[in-house]
């Protein structure tokens, strides 16, 4: 009998354990799990105005090496619908209206995610320590965006919690709340490759 218990005790011990060792998801994203989750496509890179060469004709803009080399490489597995326009060679040219803004960056599309298992992979992805590493990059070209909570709150409600994502940078960028990973920005290449992988099924690329 005692033996039995002692047994009871340590299963009990060494599942809490490895409860502990796998870590649930950091503060905020614990709490989101019932909350509206938003997904935007963004134009990463805006040309400034083309200077005009000696031929009268503007001169072209080059795109930021950093969005070239993720061009090459985690944005590859990206189907061309997806890539802001304006990047691709004999693509569509990006865009020059004025349309709505998330964070200052032009808003290509945006697509509510209803499936919860969807919703779980996200929170996830945010919430889980072991997929950002140390920031290594200052440059904020974001191809995405996610929002937690009600995009259009009413006065006194709380305001979503948003995240710009620049996976030609390495780095994330939090509105509204306190990143929970310190000094840990960037995504690690699982997390990067995650990230596509919704925004793919998001918006059915």
């Amino acid at each position: 009998m005692q033996k039995t218990l002692l047994l009871s005790i340590a299963i009990v011990t060494a599942a809490s354990a490895l409860a502990g060792c796998g870590g649930g998801l950091a503060a905020p994203f614990d709490q989101l799990k019932s909350q509206p989750v938003t997904v935007y496509r963004l134009q990463n890179f805006e040309p400034p105005p083309a200077a005009m060469g000696p031929n009268g004709l503007p001169l072209p803009v080059p795109v930021p090496q950093e969005i070239q080399t993720w061009l090459g490489g985690v944005g590859s597995m990206l189907p061309p619908t997806l890539i802001p326009p304006g990047l691709l060679p004999g693509g569509t040219p990006a865009p020059t209206a004025n349309v709505a803004r998330f964070h200052n960056f032009r808003i290509l599309g945006w697509m509510q995610v209803t499936d919860q298992g969807q919703k779980d992979e996200i929170l996830d992805v945010f919430g889980k320590d072991k997929g950002w590493e140390a920031t290594r990059s200052s440059c904020m070209y974001a191809e995405f965006g996610f929002s937690f909570g009600n995009t259009q709150p009413a006065p006194g409600q709380p305001l979503p919690l948003d995240v710009l994502v620049s996976l030609s940078c390495n780095q994330v960028q939090a509105f509204n709340f306190n990143w929970p990973h310190a000094g840990k920005m960037s995504p690690s290449s699982d997390a990067s490759s995650r990230i596509t992988t919704i925004v793919r099924k998001a918006f059915g690329g």
